[in-house]
């Protein structure tokens, strides 16, 4: 698996974007376009979450200048702020229903559980009460928050129905990540499913970024 981040700034009306270069200037660009030769690649998931949810403010010299991250009520005001874009170089893989089945039947029931697919596609869980999800550059895909036996646990895995229609939501939130290059996607509602054959084979031909400017 290949994968980098950019970092891009976007403006409160989302109709210009900036992207970080190499020696740490700003250029003109689409938001989340491919990778151009000189841009700044970010590998490591915690210097790139250092960057998102930054205020930039602009500057004659440097095109734009990074401030401290926003506030929690800020992203209501207006103002430009970064963004971690998330650039696939390598085919995708598909989502493992068994993996899945497995990560689900591992937990423990009591604990608000979220389940989510990584940017590798396997299946992982955090306690929701005390680990970070807004801004996780980890989550590429997050289901419901569940704590009951019914969906968590041993007894979850018996549960056919319930765990191909979870499986049939985290392939379409997967295949919405790969087509905007957006984390933290929220798994669609089972009424938009497609079937399963119908989403493989999709993902199976889904061409990754070029690296034909890096």
């Amino acid at each position: 698996m290949n994968i980098t981040f950019s970092i891009d700034a976007l403006s409160p009306a989302a109709d210009k974007a900036w992207r970080l270069q190499q020696d740490d200037t700003w250029r003109e660009c689409t938001y989340a376009e491919p990778l151009q030769t000189n841009d700044a690649r970010i590998t490591d998931k915690h210097t790139a979450e250092h960057w998102a949810g930054r205020r930039m403010q602009k500057d004659n010299d440097l095109g734009l200048i990074a401030k401290d991250k926003a506030g929690m009520f800020d992203f209501l005001m207006r103002g430009t702020f970064a963004h971690a874009v998330l650039h696939r170089l390598s085919a995708a893989p598909i989502p493992d229903k068994k993996q899945m089945i497995q990560a689900t039947a591992a937990l423990a029931p009591g604990t608000a559980w979220l389940i989510y697919l990584n940017t590798a596609a396997q299946f992982k869980a955090i306690d929701a009460n005390h680990s970070k999800i807004i801004g996780n550059l980890d989550i590429a895909v997050r289901g419901e928050i569940a704590s009951s036996a019914d969906y968590i646990g041993e007894k979850s895995s018996l549960n056919e129905a319930l765990m191909q229609n979870t499986y049939l939501q985290f392939l379409g939130g997967w295949l919405e990540h790969l087509n905007t290059s957006n984390m933290g996607i929220f798994i669609p509602d089972v009424e938009k499913l497609k079937e399963e054959s119908e989403y493989t084979n999709i993902i199976q031909n889904w061409q990754p970024e070029s690296e034909s400017n890096a």
